[in-house]
């Protein structure tokens, strides 16, 4: 079948939103309980050893520098005081500017007329809260405090842009952990995520659900960026937002008015800009090559995906693959139900040779027809394709392309591209590419530099040029 399972480091990273009834992480892990596990204390050697108390009292003079302005962020239904989700939150004006992450305060901003924002600080002191405004593609919003509500409290101000960490520097997250006491992480900053499309800063530090939208700070309190998300099976590889987004969303919607209707026309305006720089960028980039002996085969730049490879072993006595998957790892999200915003793509590159014609045309034919193109949802419509076959400079392709709309976001499509070689009796190669959401225009230019990367390879070319000029080809 022509399916891949994940590398564990392929896996998308995933926001630490806490949800009630079952923590984010608890629901995608299968993790039978959400509660904390018991601490394992060290012995005193070990733990003097690996908590030196310079670095302890920094964190807790950061920590009580920046206690005022830190918040728990809830989500509750419209009716009663049930929460939805919880999140982390900073003040950024006297004003009462709350910045926290976009996913955070998702249900809210997709269904004001189910749900509202309320804010708790390190004392308990409760209040409500509106939504000025959001950048979803960096997940990011902008909240604020009814007037005179939160003042005197002060405001996190942000760490000069001129003025970059280097790797190795100590920084400290904030937030509340699993709804369970307000905490300060110490870490490291390990510069940006590498083959990432947006900045995203590596941090070495556990954050966890409930600390989603908390600041992250220097030893000065200043903010360099916010909690968002963590990469699962790993030690203490956490990510966060770069500041100067969170302090340019602050600059441009401090005096919004408030969003009081649902936001999806907003999200579709944000969702249409990043999907056209996505394209364009995409796009730009020449193939690479995948190495096969018989076909080119379309393989991605490495710029913002990262790809992953395995093979049969030499030995094998039916059927001898190659395969190979590259995915962005970082998608856009805009609710429980729906990420988006990413490109995902792979092929197969089959030999049966031993397995002989009829059972390799069985198994072969199998794979294309097993593929799941989706159905229809309440987030999406079902599939629409489009067959044909198509000769790439003499190599003869089956294509299928299908579209599925996305019935609250006009204008945008999860696209994806079946491809497979049919050329050959007892070889071939299988091809898959999916994009989610991008326009219709968008769509047909990906789907077009797709298949302009099946071809060919120079020896197979340069093998049937010196067969047709041969004497026993021109009898």
């Amino acid at each position: 079948m022509f399916r891949f399972l994940l590398q564990p480091s392929a896996r998308l990273l995933r926001p630490l939103v806490g949800l009630m009834g079952s923590l984010m992480f608890g629901g995608l892990l299968g993790v039978a309980s959400a509660a904390p596990s018991p601490a394992v204390t060290p012995p005193p050697a070990a733990a003097a050893a690996s908590a030196p108390a310079a670095v302890s009292a920094t964190a807790r003079r950061v920590y009580e520098g920046t206690r005022a302005q830190l918040l728990q962020i809830r989500t509750l239904l419209k009716t009663q005081d049930s929460q939805a989700s919880v999140g982390s939150g900073f003040l950024v004006s006297e004003d009462g500017h709350v910045l926290t992450n976009y996913h955070v305060i998702s249900q809210f901003a997709l269904e004001p007329e189910r749900y509202r924002l309320r804010y708790a600080t390190t004392e308990g002191q409760e209040g409500q809260l509106e939504l000025l405004d959001f950048d979803v593609r960096r997940d990011l919003a902008l909240l604020r405090a009814p007037a005179g509500a939160l003042k005197g409290r002060g405001a996190l101000s942000f760490r000069p842009a001129d003025r970059p960490l280097a790797k190795g520097d100590r920084i400290y997250s904030m937030g509340n952990p699993h709804d369970v006491a307000f905490a300060v992480v110490e870490g490291n900053f390990n510069g940006l995520v590498e083959r990432s499309f947006d900045p995203l800063i590596y941090y070495s530090g556990s954050i966890n659900s409930g600390m989603s939208g908390g600041p992250v700070v220097d030893e000065d309190g200043r903010v360099v960026g916010v909690n968002v998300s963590a990469m699962f099976f790993a030690q203490q590889m956490s990510f966060l937002v770069p500041g100067e987004f969170a302090r340019q969303l602050f600059e441009r919607s401090r005096t919004a008015k408030p969003l009081s209707a649902p936001a999806w026309p907003r999200l579709r305006e944000q969702l249409l800009r990043y999907q056209d720089e996505l394209v364009t960028r995409f796009v730009a980039q020449p193939w690479a090559s995948a190495g096969h002996s018989r076909y080119q085969l379309p393989v991605p730049q490495e710029q913002f995906m990262r790809c992953w490879g395995r093979g049969t072993p030499a030995d094998t006595k039916g059927l001898e693959f190659q395969r190979s998957q590259c995915r962005m790892e970082h998608a856009v999200f805009v609710s429980d139900a729906m990420q988006t915003g990413y490109l995902d793509m792979s092929h197969e590159a089959y030999d049966g040779a031993k397995l002989g014609a009829i059972r390799f045309a069985k198994q072969y034919s199998g794979s294309f027809r097993n593929e799941r193109l989706g159905r229809d949802d309440k987030d999406r419509t079902a599939p629409f394709c489009k067959e044909e076959f198509v000769d790439r400079a003499g190599l003869p392709l089956r294509a299928v392309v299908c579209l599925r709309a996305y019935r609250k976001l006009s204008g945008l499509h999860d696209l994806s591209v079946l491809v497979t070689t049919v050329d050959a009796s007892t070889e071939g190669a299988l091809g898959r590419f999916d994009a989610r959401g991008v326009s219709f225009d968008n769509a047909l230019k990906l789907s077009a530099h797709y298949l302009e990367g099946f071809a060919w390879t120079a020896k197979k070319n340069n093998d049937k040029n010196s067969s047709s000029n041969s004497p026993s080809a021109s009898r």
